[in-house]
């Protein structure tokens, strides 16, 4: 098994999607571009959307949150994040004439969990909402307007900051920091990308000892410099380590490492959807 794939148990759940977990760290230690600013609309008027036409899509348990003419745009201390409940087609414009960009199920890839995807603008056309969300393909910070109703939504007020000069990760509600955790970052020639990205999953691994330790959170983050990365596509992610000697130091792939008692802790507070920005 390499070092850098799932536990075999996990593992069998994503072959099928994407050989192995896909990620770009292989934890050896050796040495080996700033996305765009957001482009967000701002909410129009709440106006009622009409009621779901009926659907032969699989359809996952829905959660009881807010209803869709609550969700908005970012702000300074909160996004929002929907649980996506049908295939849905993300499109390049609000609208059924928008030109399609992806089909997205509502079953995880990696872990095969619920789907979460961030909020980053709202538009009512023909009174009908459509939400901007942040998708986890290439390239980084890509975008696609879906239909709400095809989303149920939850409000975070947490926030992640990676600071790759510094090598730190600190958590926020609001301007309130929370926690300070030390963690190891990209090689000099395959650095972390910054930008602002989402959690995509929070994934357990089921084995304290691997070597992407019990909790895998990808990104919505691809490898600026590894479009391929032993069997994967470059997909970044937080994770634990095997290697806690490597904390603090530039030797990953890409991906972000955190000691697994801290890694734990961060799976507790934050939720898939929250805002991961990485800077420095």
């Amino acid at each position: 098994m390499r070092r850098d794939a799932l536990p075999a148990a996990l593992a069998a759940t994503l072959v099928i999607a994407i050989p192995g977990i896909a990620l770009a760290d292989d934890g050896t230690g050796t040495t080996p571009v700033p996305d765009p600013a957001p482009n967000t609309t701002s909410p129009a008027a709440p106006v009622p959307d009409p009621p779901p036409a009926p659907t032969t899509s699989t359809q996952t348990t829905a959660v009881p949150v807010a209803p869709p003419s609550r969700v908005a745009a970012p702000t300074r201390r909160s996004v929002w994040a929907g649980r996506l409940l049908v295939t849905s087609t993300a499109r390049a414009m609000p609208g059924p004439g928008g030109k399609p960009i992806k089909s997205v199920q509502p079953i995880a890839p990696l872990g095969a969990g619920p789907v979460w995807l961030q909020v980053r603008g709202v538009k009512i056309v023909r009174g009908v909402r459509w939400v901007q969300m942040l998708l986890p393909v290439r390239p980084n910070n890509t975008r696609g307007w879906m239909r709400a109703r095809d989303f149920t939504f939850r409000e975070i007020h947490l926030r992640i900051d990676i600071d790759v000069g510094a090598r730190t990760l600190t958590l926020y509600r609001g301007g309130t920091r929370l926690k300070l955790f030390k963690v190891a970052v990209g090689a000099p020639k395959t650095p972390t990308p910054t930008g602002r990205f989402a959690i995509a999953e929070i994934i357990p691994t089921g084995d304290p000892k691997a070597f992407l330790g019990p909790i895998v959170m990808p990104l919505t983050a691809f490898s600026n410099v590894l479009n391929e990365f032993a069997g994967g596509n470059g997909r970044v992610a937080i994770h634990g380590t095997s290697l806690p000697d490597l904390i603090g130091k530039p030797v990953s792939h890409g991906c972000i490492r955190m000691l697994n008692a801290n890694v734990r802790v961060l799976s507790r507070m934050a939720s898939s959807g929250a805002t991961v920005t990485i800077h420095g």
